[in-house]
C-alpha cells in the first residue's frame, strides 16, 4: 500500500462525514463541570457512561478495565505554579478505571491504539483538557465505524492521567505484554486555537533543545493555529503521516513536527528527568506508551503554552474551535488506518 498515496484519499472520504456540531455537543455534554474519580466520581461516572453510550451507537464495543494500584509516584491534580519537578506525589492507593473500544469483527493484526484521557483537575470542567480530546475520539469512532472493513485500530479513554498517567501506565503495560500494539496516538488539548501573532509561546530552553520546531513556530509570528505532533524515532513515519493527513484535512491544518531525541523505554524516562525542555513532552498519556517500549506520538494544542484557560474554570466550551476539532479527528483517523497497515515505524 502507497500510504502517501492513499492518506489524502482517505482524509477526504472521512471529511464528508465529520460534524463539527457532534464534536460540540460531545464537549458540552463533558464539559459541564469538572471530572475526577476522587474529588467528583459522580461526574466521572456520567461521563463515562456518555463514551459507553457513543461508542455503543457508532458500532464500537467497550470493555471497563478497573484497576486497584498502591504507592505509585505521581502529580496533583490541584492548579499549582510550581515547576513540574516539584508537583510529584506518592499516592498510596488509587482505584479507577479504563475504557477500551473495539469494532465487531476485528481480526487478530497488531493494533494502533488512539487515546484520550477522561478526568480533569480540581475547580475545571476541562473542555480543552481534555474533553476536546475525548469528543474528537468518539467522532473517531463514528468515522472508523462506518468504513466497509474493520480497521486494526483501538480506543482507549484514560483514567488520573491528572495524577500523573495512573490510567495510562497500566494500560500501556497490559498491552505491552500481549505484543499486539503498532503505536499509539493521543489526543492532548486538541481544541484551542488562537490566530493572533504572539499567542503561542515556547517553554524555557525550548529553542535551543528543539531549534527547526522553534523556527517554524517563530516564522508563523507565534500564531497559535497549529497542532503540535510530538514523536520519537519508532512514530517518526507515523508523524509524517499525520502532518499529510491534517494538511489534506477541510480545513487544511498546520503541524509542527517535533522530534523527542530519546529512545523508547525506560532509559529515555530517566534522560528527561535531567532534562527540563524533554520533561514538556511526557506530559499526557503518550509518555507510558514510550517508557512502555511502545511507538507513540502526541498530538495537541500545546495546551497553556496558548491557552490562558488551561487548568481554570474558564475552561468551557465556548472557547473550542469544532470546525479545526473535527479537523484533527479526520487526520487522526486516517493516520490510524494508514499506520495499521504500514506497521511500525
Amino acid at each position: 500500500m502507497d500510504l502517501g498515496h492513499e492518506v489524502p484519499a482517505l482524509v477526504r472520504e472521512l471529511a464528508r462525514r465529520a460534524d463539527p456540531q457532534r464534536l460540540r455537543h460531545d464537549v458540552e455534554h463533558l464539559a459541564d463541570r469538572p471530572r475526577s474519580r476522587i474529588r467528583a466520581p459522580e461526574a466521572m461516572l456520567r461521563a463515562e457512561a456518555h463514551v459507553t453510550s457513543e461508542l455503543a451507537v457508532a458500532g464500537w464495543w467497550t470493555e471497563r478495565q478497573p484497576f486497584d494500584v498502591r504507592w505509585r509516584l505521581g502529580g496533583t491534580d490541584r492548579q499549582t505554579s510550581r515547576a513540574l519537578a516539584f508537583q510529584l506525589r506518592l499516592h498510596r492507593r488509587l482505584t479507577g478505571a479504563n475504557l477500551l473500544a473495539g469494532l465487531p469483527g476485528g481480526d487478530a493484526r497488531p493494533t494502533v491504539v488512539v487515546g484520550a484521557h477522561l478526568d480533569t483537575v480540581a475547580d475545571s470542567p476541562g473542555a480543552d483538557d481534555n474533553a476536546s480530546g475525548v469528543a474528537a475520539l468518539l467522532e473517531i469512532a463514528r468515522l472508523l465505524g462506518g468504513l466497509p472493513r474493520p480497521p486494526a485500530v483501538t480506543l482507549m479513554v484514560f483514567d488520573m492521567e491528572e495524577l500523573g498517567m495512573i490510567g495510562s501506565r497500566v494500560a500501556a503495560r497490559r498491552l505491552r505484554h500481549t505484543g499486539r500494539v503498532t503505536g499509539m496516538i493521543c489526543l492532548e488539548s486538541v481544541g484551542f486555537f488562537a490566530n493572533e501573532p504572539g499567542t503561542q509561546l515556547m517553554p524555557g530552553g525550548f529553542r535551543a533543545a528543539f531549534p527547526q520546531a522553534a523556527a517554524a513556530v517563530r516564522s508563523a509570528g507565534q500564531r497559535g493555529d497549529f497542532t503540535l505532533v510530538a514523536h520519537r524515532r519508532s512514530s517518526e513515519a507515523a508523524a509524517a503521516l499525520w502532518r499529510r493527513a491534517a494538511e489534506a484535512a477541510e480545513p487544511s491544518l498546520p503541524a509542527v513536527t517535533l522530534r523527542d531525541p530519546r529512545p523508547d523505554g525506560l532509559r529515555g524516562a530517566l534522560v528527561g528527568l535531567g532534562v527540563p525542555p524533554l520533561i514538556q513532552l511526557d506530559r499526557s498519556d503518550h509518555a507510558s506508551f514510550w517508557n512502555a517500549g511502545i511507538p507513540a506520538m502526541m498530538l495537541t494544542s500545546t495546551a497553556n503554552f496558548r491557552n490562558r484557560n488551561y487548568h481554570r474554570p474558564t475552561d468551557t466550551p465556548d472557547t473550542i474551535d469544532y470546525r479545526r476539532l473535527a479537523a484533527v479527528a479526520v487526520a487522526t483517523a486516517a493516520t490510524a488506518v494508514a499506520w495499521s497497515v504500514g506497521g511500525p515505524g
